[in-house]
């Protein structure tokens, strides 16, 4: 049996609240929107969203979009 190469991908996503909990979206993945009720249930259908389209993509041989390596909020005061 052929052993199964997991690769790891990281992705920007943006939590916008939206009065019911949060709506998610990836910049990098058009089309992808999920949402959660609280911050924990967002990510968790986040990774679950961004999982299942990447392997939409790999199931059509579509070329996955390079993901973000590092980003940050840098807090300042003025």
């Amino acid at each position: 049996m052929k052993k199964h190469r997991e690769i790891i991908y990281q992705y920007e996503a943006i939590f916008d609240p939206n009065g019911a909990g949060y709506t998610v979206t990836a910049s990098k993945l058009p089309g992808l929107v999920t949402e959660g009720s609280n911050l924990k249930e967002a990510r968790e259908m986040a990774k679950d969203a961004i999982k299942c389209y990447l392997g939409a993509l790999l199931k059509e041989k579509i070329l996955i979009p390079k993901p973000l390596f590092h980003k940050e909020m840098i807090k300042v005061a003025v």
